[in-house]
Parts: structure tokens; C-alpha cells; sequence
């Protein structure tokens, strides 16, 4: 009977929970949703661009699995402000320029030119990597991005879970009694936890390039500027979503429902190969300008005059996630 009691209590429980109830049976229904749209995508298309090919031959590689553009004139700075995957150069000899930007779309590309009955002119063919080399992986691509995630998810979630047991115990209360201003309250917070957040966004950022040796092209200090715009944009997120929860446990529901989505568009799936709607979806989520950048930098070399534009978004989230802040802390003191 005791038991029973128990079950019954339990019961009772859950179901005056509702943000619970629906972290059970709604939360699983909208990732696989999400996930069923993103893996019904279309199969990504692999372009290969030729110039002063024969007729034959362009014929033979239409025959594969690749996309063909034909042009008269092309570049290797052409390649990499396009979203070709590579560019076939017939002359003598033959050069195959790999964009490399996806290890498996080189895979294609060189697989796809091997298989030719009639290999171009005949001749061996020099392949230049424009990004990485031979040897890339595909962890090198997502590496960069596996960085500003972790470095994003643990500063998110302790800056919420720091906030509810500050609201909780009454501490923020007693703040507001006080004729300290909301935007004060919000910049002591993250200027407390951002000091925190800066030392752990150096440890990962360390231990990853100099101990696991995560290869990192571009300047570290690029490495660092990102990663240190992307705690903020996570700090401000977890204090913000923190004010909608009233327990530890209520503020980790937030993660399947706000940081799992973002990881499907943060670089793991091309983005270009999705539904339109799908990559208007990414375009929003925070993750996805970080893994940009963080890409660009790490990957391809890139400079800040390359990572600019994704940095100006990511201090946007913040300064939308601080606002809401200041906003949300009106219904505990109106001011």
C-alpha cells in the first residue's frame, strides 16, 4: 500500500508538471521531426567544373555521379568563393584542383575521374588541395566546430544553473530591493561569470590545439576571439532562459528543446543540401555562425576580414539575449 501511495503521489506530481509532461512526449517527437526533414534531404550534389575538355570526355564524367559545369576560364580563387567541389583543368599536363572543403565530395570527385575509360589526355594528373590535404579527415572538419560547442554548451548551462539558484534563494530578491538598476544586475552577472567562462574558453582552446593536436591553420587568436563571443552569446542565453525555469531540472530541459536542434546545423550536415526552409531555420540558430567562423579559421586559414560578418551576428544573439534579460526581470520588480 505504501508503495501504491508513492506511485500515486508521483503521479499527481508529474502531472501538475506540465513543462515536464511535455519534455516527455513533445521534446522527442519535435528533434526526430526535425531529424526525419533533415535526412530526407536531398543527397548532396558534388560539382565538378572543367575547362578545355574535350567533348568525349566531358561526356563520360556527365555519365557519373557528378554535376558538370563547363567554362572557358576558371581559378583556384574562383574555387573557393564558389560551392563547386573541385575544378578539372585539361592541359598539359592535366590538374585537378580539390576544393576539400567536405573530405567525402573529394572522394567523389577523384573516384568519379578514376573510373573514366579515358583518362584526361591520357597523361598523370597533378592534384593541388586548396584546403587541407590528402590526408584530411573528416574529425578535421568538425573538430573546429566540436570546440565552439562545448565551449557554448558548459558556459550556457552553468550561467543558467548559477542564475536559478540565485533567484531561487532569494538572493536576487533582495538585489532588486536594492536601487540597483536591472541592466546592472544583468552586467554584474555576466561580467562575474564571463571571468569564469574566459578561463574555461582558454583551457579547451589549449587543450585542444597543443594536446590533442586539433590542427588549427589560421591565427589561434582568431581561435580565441570567437570562442570568447561565443560564451558570451551563451552566457547571455542561459540567464535569459534561466528566468522560465524554477528548478535545476527544469533549466536542463532546455537542452534537447535549445541546444540539440543547433547541433544539426552547425556544420555536421551541409546546410546548402536541406530544404529552404530547413536552412532559413539554421540561419538562426547561434551554433551555426559559430561553426562558420570557427571552420573558416581553424580549416581554411582564413583572416578576420573573412569571419567578420558571422562575429556581428553572434554579438547580435547577445545583445537580443541581454535585452530580453533587462525585460524578463520585470516581473520582479517593476521599475
Amino acid at each position: 500500500m505504501k508503495t501504491l501511495a508513492m506511485v500515486k503521489r508521483i503521479i499527481n506530481q508529474l502531472k501538475r508538471d506540465k513543462r515536464t509532461l511535455a519534455l516527455l512526449f513533445l521534446a522527442p517527437m519535435l528533434v526526430l521531426t526535425l531529424m526525419y526533414f533533415i535526412f530526407e534531404s536531398d543527397d548532396p550534389k558534388t560539382t565538378l567544373v572543367v575547362t578545355n575538355a574535350q567533348p568525349t570526355v566531358v561526356e563520360q564524367l556527365k555519365k557519373t555521379s557528378l554535376t558538370i559545369v563547363e567554362k572557358d576560364q576558371y581559378s583556384e580563387s574562383k574555387l573557393k568563393s564558389s560551392e563547386y567541389a573541385a575544378w578539372l583543368e585539361f592541359k598539359n599536363p592535366s590538374k585537378l584542383y580539390l576544393l576539400n572543403a567536405e573530405p567525402s565530395s573529394s572522394k567523389a570527385v577523384e573516384m568519379a575521374i578514376a573510373s573514366l575509360s579515358m583518362q584526361p589526355q591520357k597523361q598523370k594528373m597533378a592534384t593541388t588541395y586548396v584546403y587541407g590535404d590528402k590526408n584530411t579527415k573528416v574529425f578535421d572538419i568538425f573538430s573546429p566546430m566540436l570546440i565552439g560547442f562545448f565551449v557554448f554548451f558548459f558556459v550556457f548551462l552553468i550561467a543558467g544553473m548559477a542564475l536559478l539558484k540565485e533567484r531561487t534563494t532569494g538572493t536576487l530578491e533582495r538585489l532588486l530591493a536594492t536601487p540597483i538598476k536591472r541592466g546592472e544586475i544583468i552586467l554584474g552577472y555576466i561580467i562575474g561569470f564571463g571571468f569564469f567562462a574566459l578561463i574555461q574558453t582558454i583551457i579547451i582552446v589549449l587543450y585542444a590545439v597543443y594536446v590533442l593536436k586539433i590542427e588549427s591553420v589560421g591565427s589561434i587568436g582568431y581561435v580565441f576571439l570567437i570562442c570568447i563571443i561565443v560564451a558570451l552569446v551563451a552566457l547571455s542565453l542561459g540567464t535569459f532562459l534561466s528566468s522560465f525555469a524554477a528548478t535545476e531540472f527544469q533549466m536542463v530541459q532546455f537542452i534537447p528543446l535549445v541546444i540539440v536542434p543547433q547541433v544539426f546545423f552547425s556544420g555536421i550536415f551541409p546546410l546548402d543540401n536541406m530544404a529552404e526552409w530547413l536552412q532559413g531555420l539554421g540561419r538562426i540558430m547561434p551554433m551555426y555562425y559559430v561553426a562558420d567562423a570557427l571552420n573558416g579559421v581553424m580549416y581554411k586559414g582564413f583572416g578576420f576580414s573573412d569571419i567578420w560578418l558571422d562575429l556581428l551576428i553572434l554579438l547580435g544573439f547577445s545583445a537580443i539575449f541581454l535585452l530580453l534579460n533587462m525585460l524578463g526581470l520585470k516581473k520582479y520588480r517593476a521599475i
